[in-house]
C-alpha cells in the first residue's frame, strides 16, 4: 500500500491534496495548503490559464463538449481548487446568466423549466461549490424537488415524447451531486427545503439500492452494456458508472447497506496486480488535454476507488 500512495504523491497536485486528505489523514493546514497549489501548477493552473477574458472557456457555455465553460468548471470542481477562486466563481455567475438569466423573473423561470435535469443539476453543483448566493439557487433546488420520478430519481426525457417510465441513472447523478453540494453548503437549520432535499435524496439512494447500482431490478442482469455502468471511466462528464455511484453512497454517509456489494465486488474486480486501477475509456469530444492515457494506470481512478474502499472497511463492508 505504501508503494501506492508514493505513486499517487507522484502525481497533480489534484491527486496529492486528496490523497493527503482522505488516505494519509494529514492535517487540514498541509493538505489545504497543497490545495491552493491548484491554482498554480498541474492540471488547474493549465485549465485556469485557458479562460477567456469574459470568463469563459472553450467558445461556449455548454458546448463544445467537454472545452466549454459548464465542462472546465466541473472539471475543477473535481480537482478542487479552492471554492472562493475568483475565476471558477466568474466562470460560474456566466453560466448561470447566460443558460438561464440574470435574475429570478419569468423569463428565468421559463428557461430553467425547459432545460435539461442533467443540465439544471450540473448548474446547482457549480453555483453551489463557488459560493454563488442568490434567489437563483434557490429556484433551481425547487425545480428539481418538482421534477423527481415517480420511482425516486429523475430523468431529463421526462417532458418529451414519449415520457419516461423510469429515472436514468445518468441525470440522477447529475442532480445529486448538485444537491449534494448545496446541502453541504448550508447549515443544517436551514429549514424545509433542506430537509426536503435530503428526503429526495433518500428516495433516489433507495432506487439505485433497487438497482444494486447498475442491475436490473427485475432480472438482476447487468442493464445494457452499451451504457458503460461498469467502466470505470474519468472524468465522469455527464456519465454514470458504478465508481461514481460508490463515491455518492460514501459521500452522503449511506454506504453500510449490503446492497451496494455487488458494485464493491465489480471495483474490486477491476484491481491490476500492481493494485492499481486503469483508465479503461474515455468520452469522445474535445479536450484541452489528457490528464491521463487510456490503458494506462489512473492515479484519479486508483486515488477514488481507494477512498470508497477505506470508508467500506471501516464500515466493515
Amino acid at each position: 500500500m505504501d508503494a501506492i500512495i508514493d505513486w499517487l504523491m507522484e502525481g497533480d497536485s489534484a491527486i496529492r491534496w486528496q490523497t493527503m486528505r482522505d488516505l494519509l489523514d494529514a492535517p487540514e493546514t498541509e493538505w489545504q495548503a497543497e490545495r491552493e497549489r491548484t491554482l498554480e501548477t498541474g492540471w488547474g493552473a493549465q485549465l485556469l490559464a485557458l479562460q477567456a477574458p469574459d470568463g469563459s472557456w472553450g467558445g461556449g457555455i455548454y458546448s463544445p463538449k467537454w472545452i466549454s465553460t459548464t465542462y472546465t468548471l466541473l472539471l475543477l470542481c473535481d480537482i478542487g481548487i479552492p471554492s472562493t477562486s475568483s475565476a471558477g466563481q466568474c466562470g460560474t455567475q456566466l453560466v448561470l446568466d447566460r443558460m438561464l438569466g440574470e435574475t429570478c423573473d419569468a423569463g428565468f423561470m421559463q428557461k430553467l423549466a425547459a432545460c435539461d435535469r442533467c443540465v439544471v443539476g450540473m448548474i446547482l453543483q457549480l453555483a453551489a461549490y463557488f459560493q454563488i448566493e442568490d434567489e437563483r439557487v434557490e429556484a433551481l433546488v425547487e425545480n428539481l424537488l418538482n421534477e423527481r420520478m415517480p420511482d425516486g430519481g429523475w430523468n431529463c426525457r421526462r417532458a418529451r415524447s414519449p415520457a419516461p417510465h423510469h429515472s436514468s441513472f445518468h441525470t440522477t447523478f447529475n442532480v445529486l451531486e448538485g444537491l449534494r453540494e448545496y446541502v453541504e453548503q448550508r447549515d443544517t437549520s436551514a429549514g424545509d427545503l433542506y430537509s426536503a432535499v435530503l428526503e429526495a435524496e433518500q428516495g433516489a439512494l433507495a432506487m439505485m439500492l433497487a438497482h444494486r447500482l447498475f442491475k436490473s431490478h427485475r432480472t438482476g442482469e447487468v442493464i445494457d452494456p452499451k451504457k458503460k455502468f461498469t467502466v470505470l471511466a474519468f472524468p465522469y462528464r455527464w456519465h454514470y458508472n458504478v465508481l461514481r455511484g460508490l463515491e455518492y453512497f460514501v459521500r452522503a454517509g449511506a454506504a453500510s447497506d449490503p446492497r451496494l456489494q455487488d458494485a464493491i465486488d465489480l471495483l474490486q474486480a477491476q484491481r491490476r496486480q500492481d493494485e492499481r486501477w486503469p483508465l479503461p475509456y474515455k468520452f469522445s469530444g474535445k479536450v484541452f488535454f489528457d490528464m491521463e492515457r487510456v490503458g494506462k494506470p489512473s492515479r484519479w481512478v486508483t486515488l477514488r476507488a481507494l477512498r470508497v474502499l477505506r470508508v467500506l472497511r471501516a464500515l466493515g463492508a
